[in-house]
């Protein structure tokens, strides 16, 4: 195993390529779209922050995308969500039909957004 390999690049190449796919790109758009967000893996899955605050998690499942943008994340996008099996602070993405890459960006920015206003608080 390549020991410049991360947590996260270690978990994602666990999985088929098609599935890798989707989890580098849902990882990128968190990258992109969150200046300064720190990647880690928590929960037995990838794990982002930013200012020291969780912003969003994501995971694979045998047949879907779990995101956990935590539950303001979700009660903001309450209505697109709607289509998606979902929990207080997950949703779920079926493999089987296109992954909402605009929809979860917009829930990273939003998170993002939140976190910030939060941290100006202090």
């Amino acid at each position: 195993m390549n020991q410049h390999m991360n947590q996260v690049d270690q978990y994602i190449s666990g999985f088929p390529e098609d599935v890798q796919h989707i989890l580098k790109n849902v990882r990128q758009l968190i990258i992109d779209h969150a200046p300064g967000v720190e990647e880690g893996f928590s929960y037995g899955m990838p794990a982002y922050k930013s200012n020291k605050r969780p912003l969003i998690y994501f995971a694979a499942f045998k047949h879907h995308l779990g995101i956990y943008a935590l539950p303001s994340g979700h009660a903001a996008f309450a209505e697109a969500l709607s289509a998606y099996t979902r929990g207080k602070g997950s949703v779920q993405f079926p493999f089987d039909q296109p992954i909402p890459y605009d929809l979860i960006t917009k829930m990273v920015q939003f998170r993002f957004l939140e976190n910030q206003q939060k941290a100006s608080q202090k």
